[in-house]
């Protein structure tokens, strides 16, 4: 299993606030050869209106090494891994990628 963000519990906390269940933590991805991709929070919102649930998955960068391009590299990599995973396993569920607002070095 992957270590946290040093984001992952701020993010977790806003998405609740902002009434979002946390439903995976973290929400799995199946590989073809049985490996295992993690996206680091899976959430649901129910929307009243619809009377539906409104699926996401977040993946936390903190880009806090010292080259803010191998961190947007490796971020966007995983982005794009994910999101092809995601429209096969689970195509309902939207996928964001939670970033903080200033590169904190």
């Amino acid at each position: 299993m992957p270590a946290k963000d040093i984001y992952h519990e701020i993010v977790k906390e806003a998405l609740v606030k902002e009434g979002w269940t946390i439903t995976h933590d973290p929400y799995t991805l199946e590989m073809d050869a049985g490996e295992r991709l993690y996206v680091d929070l899976g959430a649901e919102k129910l929307l009243a209106a619809e009377k539906e649930n409104e699926k996401i998955a977040v993946e936390i960068k903190s880009f806090n090494s010292l080259s803010p391009y191998t961190d947007f590299h490796q971020a966007l990599g995983q982005y794009v891994s994910y999101q092809l995973l995601l429209e096969d396993q689970d195509p309902d569920r939207k996928l964001y990628l939670a970033i903080p607002s200033e590169r904190q070095a």
